[in-house]
């Protein structure tokens, strides 16, 4: 029989590129001379959990940007490791974790400043003011944090849908007065942290009416007749939420505004109070 032949085992190609490190392109000296104020991801949906003034907890889904400085020498940031610290919270993000995942983003990426933005629909079971029929009401709330060194800034921002009647459209017409649906945006910073639930029932207070998701014939008719007693222009709509904002012990800062979807006009009302 023929002898067997031994044929040597060499590396191939393949293994041998596994094992050597990979360039890393983002680590290049950049000419420029440019730095870059925030650098990062944004659109990432991932579930997070809020503080909910009825139910202790709110699970809901956000969409979340995380961003750092770039120094002018480096080319360009690693934008996987962003999506590593987020994922490193676990499969839901606490919103008590925003300053652990700005101080994490600061070191995982050797920035002097991190930013996380992360908005999300939040709801509020309301009921019909003469049905007293239950409903789901959603509502649009957004937390902008910054970290500078060992400095936080946190500022939290609600919007709400109002129906606003126009006091001038009221005095004079001889049958009724036109109205709208507004919308108002309401940022504060604060000493102490505050409910959404108390934001929203500030916005809704200082209009002519609120908005239900569930409305009975009596519960219209209702909801009519209180915004045709309670006229507001856009004007007097963001000077009432900023006479309540002004009250409140807790906010050190805040931007309100409002815009009316006007149904007369083929253009919006718009204004804004803010509070340096």
């Amino acid at each position: 029989m023929p002898k067997s032949i031994s044929i040597p085992v060499t590396r191939t190609r393949r293994s041998a590129a596994r094992t050597s490190p990979l360039y890393d392109k983002q680590s290049e000296r950049d000419h420029r001379e440019l730095r870059i104020d925030k650098v990062g991801v944004r659109g990432l949906r991932f579930p997070v959990q809020v503080r909910d003034k009825a139910h202790a907890v709110q699970n809901t889904v956000a969409t979340i940007g995380l961003f750092v400085d770039l120094p002018k020498e480096f080319k360009g940031t690693h934008m996987s490791r962003f999506v590593e610290v987020l994922n490193a919270h676990g499969n839901v993000i606490h919103v008590e974790n925003i300053r652990d995942i700005l101080v994490q983003l600061q070191q995982k990426l050797h920035a002097a400043t991190s930013h996380v933005e992360m908005e999300f629909p939040y709801f509020m079971s309301k009921t019909a003011p003469a049905s007293g029929k239950e409903s789901l009401m959603d509502y649009m709330a957004r937390f902008d944090a910054t970290a500078s060194e060992q400095d936080i800034d946190f500022v939290l921002t609600v919007k709400a849908n109002v129906t606003t009647l126009c006091p001038c459209s009221k005095a004079i017409s001889a049958r009724g007065a036109h109205n709208q649906r507004g919308e108002v945006t309401v940022q504060v910073r604060f000493k102490k942290p505050i409910w959404i639930e108390d934001l929203i029932a500030i916005m809704e207070s200082s209009a002519s009416s609120e908005l239900y998701a569930l409305l009975k014939r009596e519960d219209e008719k209702a909801v009519t007749e209180r915004a045709y007693d309670n006229p507001v222009f856009v004007e007097d709509l963001v000077r009432n939420v900023a006479l309540k904002l002004n009250a409140h012990p807790d906010v050190t800062w805040y931007k309100v505004e409002a815009e009316n979807q006007e149904s007369i006009h083929n253009h919006n009302a718009y204004a804004c109070i803010e509070k340096g």
